[in-house]
């Protein structure tokens, strides 16, 4: 085995693109993705700038396959970060799919990665601001998110599609379980020395970010963009920033928790109120 320590990116998107470049001087980086194709240029792109880089798939909706990425992984050296950013968004795919990636996805991160990560390791998932702006759910339904096995998650009868409705719902209700997994993974994952932590971006500038600003709800968007105390879109290089903190030693006693990096619109719409109604 390498001595070389290992980060892992999942999903190569603008995100996951500017973590690796900022978390990935000096290590192996591991850039996988369902694209295949676009992973392994992601890498070249990546080698061409002096990095150590390899692009390969994942299925993150496949237990078998984040298995497989996880196993290979530990035998090029200790891993020491994992982030997870691969996502679906409202406007490009239906509530089964968002409910398999955005949701089951990440459980199974969570839990394939739990044993793999080298101890003082630190990973951070990707989920949104979306899962701070839907109405509270009943205790009994978090509580089900954050720790029903992995396995059985989407059996929850909440979470059938004639229950969740659209795609827009079902986005909002993975994102809010992200955040109770990370809460309850970070157990299991400091049992192996290893911190783990969910970052929740607001409308940030990527091909998906802007998918969404394009679409049906774009309007609205733009006007919560407006209200906020930045008044600006993010980037993908603030997501780094934020991911970075959570990854480096600064944050040594964090864990379990969810950062929310969305320029102040959720505040802004939660105290605003004509925006204030939509949210309870």
């Amino acid at each position: 085995m390498s001595t070389k320590q290992v980060v892992v990116i999942i999903g190569v998107g603008a995100m996951g693109e500017a973590i690796a470049r900022r978390q990935g001087a000096g290590s192996a980086i591991i850039l996988a993705d369902f694209n295949e194709e676009l992973a392994g240029k992601k890498a070249e792109a990546l080698r061409a700038d002096g990095f150590d880089a390899t692009g390969v798939a994942v299925d993150v909706s496949s237990r078998d396959s984040v298995r497989a990425l996880a196993n290979r992984t530990q035998t090029l050296g200790p891993i020491v970060q994992l982030v997870h950013t691969a996502g679906l968004s409202p406007v490009q795919a239906p509530v089964e799919a968002i409910l398999r990636v955005d949701l089951l996805g990440v459980a199974l991160v969570l839990e394939e990665f739990s044993t793999a990560m080298s101890a003082g390791g630190a990973g951070v998932v990707i989920s949104s601001m979306a899962g701070h702006m839907r109405p509270p759910l009943p205790a009994e339904q978090e509580f089900a998110l954050a720790t029903t096995p992995t396995d059985e998650l989407l059996d929850l009868p909440f979470l059938s599609e004639d229950s969740v409705g659209d795609a827009a719902n079902a986005y909002g209700l993975a994102k809010k379980a992200n955040q109770l997994r990370v809460q309850a993974a970070s157990r299991s994952w400091g049992a192996a020395g290893a911190r783990i932590n969910s970052i929740s971006p607001g409308i940030i500038s990527t091909a998906m970010g802007q998918q969404e600003l394009s679409g049906e709800n774009g309007q609205a968007m733009q006007a919560m963009i407006g209200i906020s105390g930045t008044g600006r879109v993010g980037t993908p290089a603030d997501i780094a920033a934020a991911t970075a903190f959570l990854l480096g030693r600064e944050a040594s006693f964090v864990t379990g928790t969810d950062l929310l990096v969305d320029g102040g619109v959720v505040g802004a719409v939660r105290t605003d109120p004509n925006f204030a109604a939509s949210l309870t």
